[in-house]
């Protein structure tokens, strides 16, 4: 029952919404109906995340391979960094510093550069102690994952500006 009931409550918060205009955020529409991506690690968490994207927009699919695609997304570098940025006098870590880097570019299966090698760089601060570190190690992992979220995005939104192939 108490499922019945939430599904409803969520139909009737959903009409309420339409008809005031609201409408959910979804993938943009892109220029190119086929798209590969390279140059990532196998079983990159940010490649997996741009493929939902990408596929969840109305006519472009992720291919497998280069030649199948009209444009290629190359992942020039995919790195995440952990860094110490302040640390108590007995040399314990107080506070650390997250990176979240995709260096990239789109060009066509032809070669031709549609976006010139660009760098997304985005960095979170945390706070840290020894005495929580298994929450802080969640604390982190949701942290990297709230960036690469980020980072697809700013992705979709730079692909959606392409507009001639």
């Amino acid at each position: 029952m108490h499922g019945l009931h939430r599904r409803m409550l969520l139909t009737a918060a959903a009409a309420a919404l339409a008809g005031c205009g609201f409408e959910l955020r979804r993938s943009p529409d892109l220029a190119f109906r086929t798209i590969a991506l390279s140059g990532f690690e196998s079983r990159s968490p940010l490649a997996d995340e741009l493929r939902m994207h990408i596929d969840a927009s109305r006519d472009t699919q992720v291919v497998e391979s280069a030649g199948q695609a009209q444009v290629v997304l190359e992942a020039l570098s995919d790195a995440r960094e952990r860094s110490v940025v302040a640390s108590t006098a007995a040399g314990q870590v107080r506070e650390l510093q997250l990176r979240a880097r995709l260096n990239f570019r789109l060009r066509t299966a032809g070669g031709k550069e549609l976006i010139p090698p660009t760098e997304i760089a985005l960095s979170r601060d945390m706070s840290y102690s020894e005495s929580l570190a298994l929450a802080k190690e969640q604390e982190e992992a949701l942290l990297f994952r709230i960036m690469q979220r980020d980072i697809v995005s700013q992705v979709m939104r730079r692909l959606a500006a392409v507009r001639t192939l």
